[in-house]
């Protein structure tokens, strides 16, 4: 699979966040705590690292990621230069002040009421950024909703007298060419449902769940260690069989089977999952 998503207004979009970027002082980019390197945009990376603007990383969704490989890769992080990073999570009013306090750290000179911090806010579609935005200003400001690009244009959000955002729409590159990360991202209801097969997507997020996470994937199933061991076509055929997901003659119903294991994912049903570490590449 290469999943090819780029909706007509994020070719405009990358326009303007280039064009805005040089009358902000630092960028904050939201990414999914559970796949921080899938859920970059790294088309608008190269376009700050070239401009060398202080750089916070904000790994949302963090109290549903597994906190053990969080903390790996915000050690990973904390090497880069002009580079911050933290775990946040949208519903933690206390993550607020800790966000601002990393922007005050990277860009001194600023953060009064005369001159405050203007900080350019990124991130991919789904991850978030519309939450941690109604989060920070303390009411709802920006849309947000459980589906992909909901943020359409760039808007200017005054947070407090010494904290000036600027917002922009959910931006993908143009062509996901890794098999693997497309179907992490649409197993994380990142991507557009008519971007990617569900089944396809339910056998790459169980190949990463029987190695990672065996044991929470036997308790929510009810599989024994020799079925967990089974090529993934397998165990999707087997959960199917276990949930009664059958077609005509007793045939096990594959696509409602995985439809299931991503929802059970989603809505950690399964557990804290994470399904990148630093080192894996």
């Amino acid at each position: 699979m290469s999943v090819q998503w780029f909706p007509g207004h994020m070719t405009k979009a990358k326009k303007e966040f280039e064009k805005n970027l040089k009358h902000n002082d630092l960028v904050i980019e939201v990414v999914d705590a559970r796949l921080p390197q899938s859920s970059e945009n790294p088309m608008l990376n190269q376009i700050i690292k070239h401009r060398g603007k202080p750089h916070l990383k904000l790994l949302n969704k963090s109290d549903i990621a597994d906190p053990k490989i969080t903390s790996q890769w915000l050690k990973h992080y904390s090497q880069k230069a002009n580079t911050l990073s933290l775990s946040v999570s949208a519903k933690n009013k206390k993550n607020k002040l800790a966000i601002k306090e990393a922007c005050f750290q990277l860009v001194p000179h600023r953060g009064t009421s005369i001159k405050p911090v203007r900080a350019i806010i990124i991130g991919i579609p789904n991850v978030g950024k519309s939450s941690l935005i109604n989060l920070l200003t303390q009411r709802k400001i920006a849309k947000t909703g459980d589906v992909p690009a909901v943020t359409q244009m760039q808007q200017r959000i005054i947070v407090d007298d010494d904290f000036v955002l600027t917002d922009t729409p959910g931006l993908m590159w143009h062509k996901i060419e890794d098999e693997m990360q497309g179907n992490y991202l649409a197993a994380s209801n990142i991507i557009g449902i008519n971007a990617y097969d569900e089944t396809e997507a339910a056998l790459y997020l169980l190949d990463c769940l029987k190695v990672s996470y065996a044991a929470e994937l036997m308790t929510r199933y009810d599989l024994d260690p020799n079925e967990i061991a089974q090529p993934s076509e397998q165990i999707i055929e087997k959960i199917a069989e276990k949930k009664r997901m059958l077609l005509k003659g007793n045939q096990p119903d594959l696509k409602k089977a995985a439809i299931t294991i991503l929802q059970d994912y989603r809505h950690q049903k399964i557990g804290m999952i994470s399904l990148e570490k630093p080192n894996d590449n």
